[in-house]
């Protein structure tokens, strides 16, 4: 087990008025061309609104830690110049999705032309993990054995509340939101590598798609580079959260490497239950109660992270990640930014605000929190 299991991380954030809490409707394109020019590890994304920042290739949680408070920072101080606030969050607490611009670049342009309504409606923010496996073909296989474990890592995420100013009544809407374009959701049942090889082949040679990174599964295999790519989870709010989860995927997949034999074979029933805890995660965060498969009884959260912890302690051990991992432990117990969200705006709307106030009282919550880049 030499392997180093390499990993990188994306987090895509949001802007606010600083003024009015609200999303901005007019250019911001004098924050992205200072972001560009200032920084690196700064991308764009498919609306205005958005930023997303990225770690380079590293084995290192304290280097990892450093590089995206960094950007975190920096990115807040060019928002204050600007007149903006910048969060991490699923979606948008006061975003309308019919009024947000799209970035006015090539790729997003044609992306759009290609989805249409279901494109413009999807303001929503991700947590991306890329982790590097030892054998790239077997990535596959690995999908399957890690699929159990995605509704975790998205309960441990969700940070999505809220939708077009509403509160949905669920902690992660993100998914539902995202739902609604093609390609989302848990990937086709590939046989081998090769299998993949051929969907990505003739989706491309017919039009379908431009390439591989149009297919926005919760996890993928990079066509790009020897890695497996983690999209499930919410944008994090608390740097400390990404670690946590970027950790513990971590764990899972090299878990998974060593110890092929903790899967079940692929069947309807293991995805069915998979689907069924992936919607419980969304609907509840930490709070849900997920399927176990094997003793055929719905398990707290608590239990399943403890679980996971000690099934996992080994590689957590290996890769220098445990106290990263443990804090998933205080996720569950404290709560997720969901939690966060809505004790913000509860809390001002007994204080007598108006709705649009205890959205506004969210924005507040979610860039202080984005802020707050600390252990």
């Amino acid at each position: 087990m030499a392997h180093e299991y390499r990993f990188g991380i994306e987090e895509e954030l949001f802007l606010a008025t600083a003024r009015t809490r609200a999303a901005p409707e007019g250019s911001v394109a004098a924050f992205h061309r200072a972001a560009g020019h200032r920084l690196e590890g700064v991308e764009r994304e498919l609306l205005e609104n958005q930023a997303e920042i990225c770690s380079q290739p590293s084995v290192s949680f304290a280097e990892t830690h450093e590089a995206l408070a960094r950007l975190r920072t920096s990115l807040g101080r060019i928002g204050r110049e600007h007149g903006l606030k910048v969060f991490a969050a699923g979606t948008h607490p006061t975003a309308i999705w019919a009024k947000q611009r799209e970035t006015a670049t090539l790729r997003y342009r044609k992306m759009i032309d290609n989805l249409q309504m279901v494109g413009r409606r999807s303001v929503v923010c991700g947590l991306h993990i890329h982790v590097e496996v030892p054998e790239p073909d077997a990535r596959i296989a690995l999908i399957n054995r890690l699929t159990p474990y995605l509704p975790v890592l998205l309960a441990l995420s969700t940070s999505s509340p809220f939708y077009d100013r509403h509160r949905t009544g669920l902690a992660g809407y993100r998914l539902r939101a995202y739902a609604e374009l093609p390609r989302t959701g848990l990937p086709e049942s590939f046989t081998d590598a090769a299998d993949f090889d051929r969907y990505v082949r003739v989706m491309t040679r017919t039009g379908a798609i431009e390439d591989a990174t149009h297919l926005w599964w919760h996890i993928r295999p990079s066509v790009r580079y020897p890695t497996l790519e983690l999209r499930v989870a919410d944008s994090c709010t608390r740097l400390r959260d990404t670690l946590a989860i970027a950790a513990l995927y971590r764990c899972l997949v090299r878990l998974c490497v060593r110890r092929p034999d903790l899967a079940p074979p692929p069947s309807g029933a293991a995805r069915g239950f998979a689907m069924e805890n992936l919607w419980r995660a969304q609907r509840d965060g930490v709070h849900a109660a997920l399927i176990d498969p094997a003793t055929e009884e719905a398990v707290p959260m608590l239990r399943l992270v403890e679980q996971l912890l000690d099934l996992a302690a080994e590689d957590a051990a290996a890769l220098g990640c445990a106290a990263q991992v443990a804090h998933a432990l205080t996720i569950v117990s404290c709560g997720s930014s969901a939690d966060g969200q809505i004790a913000a705006y509860e809390a001002s709307l007994a204080a007598g605000g108006s709705e649009r106030k205890a959205l506004s009282s969210v924005i507040d919550w979610l860039a202080r929190q984005t802020a707050d880049c600390g252990e």
